[in-house]
């Protein structure tokens, strides 16, 4: 297998961790976000957004050759998800707790049409999964985030 795909394919080795890899590879997402602010600005996260999604259809393409499809080492996709939920969102504790919650929440669940894009092939399928559980967290964290403000 390509090492570099393993790299990146396995969240820079939070596909390995045990138990969760998945939340793993979702809390280290997190934790790059809020320490590492100026990547965290628009449009620079956007950009570090579509570059790792890029990077993550290939590698997460690599690494299903070996680990099987979706495998659980692959988590890559997880830190993509994770960044889409938090763009947009305030820098605030309750903002990325909320952000962090809903993503695994949405992740795991595979609510429509995130398990049919889990289905589609190589890379993609991989990434566009976890995209859309971090769009449908996003809007979660900015409705929470709306109603908590309204009352």
């Amino acid at each position: 297998m390509n090492w570099l795909a393993k790299i990146f394919g396995t969240g820079f080795g939070t596909g390995y961790l045990p138990y969760i890899p998945g939340t793993w590879g979702s809390l280290v997402a997190l934790l790059t976000a809020w320490f590492a602010p100026s990547v965290a600005e628009v449009p620079t996260f956007f950009y570090v957004i579509v570059g790792f999604f890029a990077i993550g259809v290939w590698a997460g393409g690599e690494i299903e050759k070996d680990y099987g499809k979706d495998a659980k080492e692959i988590t890559i996709d997880e830190f993509v998800g994770q960044w889409v939920a938090l763009l947009f969102v305030p820098r605030t504790y309750l903002a990325f707790a909320l952000a962090f919650v809903f993503f695994r929440f949405f992740d795991i669940a595979k609510i429509e049409p995130i398990n049919k894009l889990q289905k589609l092939p190589k890379g993609w399928g991989v990434m566009l999964d976890d995209v859309v559980a971090g769009v449908y967290a996003n809007l979660s964290v900015q409705i929470a985030l709306w109603l908590i403000g309204r009352f």
